[in-house]
């Protein structure tokens, strides 16, 4: 193997890995990209989560304490005292 030949060879490894290197630069500025996007919609998955949350609790505060709940969860209307 000549000097030229290896000179040749390491100049086009060092190419392709420069190539690479800008390749994966590009990819990981994309993927960065992605991570603060979808950063961001789990912050507003999670407000909107708490505001639902919230909602929901103030709901609960407002049904009445005294009713004795159904068996097996069925709904029977509330009987009509006898006169």
């Amino acid at each position: 193997m000549t000097h030229a030949s290896l000179t040749e060879q390491l100049a086009d490894r060092a190419e392709r890995l420069l190539l690479r290197h800008n390749e994966l630069r590009k990819t990981n500025a994309l993927l960065e990209q992605q991570v603060q996007a979808l950063t961001q919609e789990r912050e507003s998955l999670k407000s909107r989560l708490q505001a639902a949350r919230t909602r929901v609790d103030a709901l609960i505060e407002r049904l009445p304490q005294n009713q004795p709940a159904a068996p097996d969860g069925a709904h029977e209307p509330a009987s009509e005292p006898a006169s």
